[in-house]
């Protein structure tokens, strides 16, 4: 679990590289919408993201998916919500480099590294490299997870309405937390 000092860390980091990114967020969005996901793993540097929400309506969701140089997010899929089909995310770099891991044949030297003790829960290893301008579209329940190149990623996420507490994860004892304060 993240302490209140740490949290107030990774804002004022997040708040840096978005500015560096030269990413415009409005003065609710650096107050009220930075959004930290923590997975309870013991280094938050290697797994966690940040998000800034711009709308998450009914039918559309746009949103900023910041990653400090070498996080990553946990590998996960979007499922069925009752008769809600599982959201469909279209993932596009503005700044940096992010690889994301796919089904597929396994890339043979891949850039990102698993984070320590995740190795059975990441079993998406096939490597796209994103650079900015670069964009991918997800399957309908496609597994996947990203990792931040050298000096960290943002990347703007267009997708379905999210409902990011249903995401599942095979790792079944992370305990998704996100903070807002």
């Amino acid at each position: 679990m993240l302490t209140v000092s740490q949290r107030k860390e990774i804002r004022e980091k997040a708040v840096a590289c978005f500015h560096e990114a030269g990413i415009a967020l409005s003065s609710r969005e650096l107050l009220k919408e930075i959004e930290i996901v923590d997975y309870d793993y013991p280094d938050y540097y290697k797994l966690g993201i940040v998000i800034v929400t711009t709308v998450n309506g009914p039918r559309y969701c746009g949103r900023y998916v910041l990653f400090f140089p070498g996080q990553s997010c946990a590998e996960h899929w979007h499922p069925n919500i009752g008769l809600r089909r599982g959201k469909e995310e279209t993932f596009r770099v503005l700044w940096g480099i992010v690889y994301a891991y796919i089904p597929g044949a396994p890339t043979e030297s891949p850039h990102g590294k698993i984070p320590e003790g995740q190795e059975p829960y990441h079993k998406s290893r096939h490597e796209l490299v994103l650079n900015p301008g670069d964009q991918y579209s997800l399957k309908l329940h496609e597994r996947h997870w990203f990792q931040a190149g050298p000096k960290g990623a943002i990347a703007y996420e267009v997708s379905s309405h999210a409902f990011d507490k249903h995401d599942l994860t095979a790792n079944k004892t992370f305990k998704v937390r996100s903070y807002k304060d």
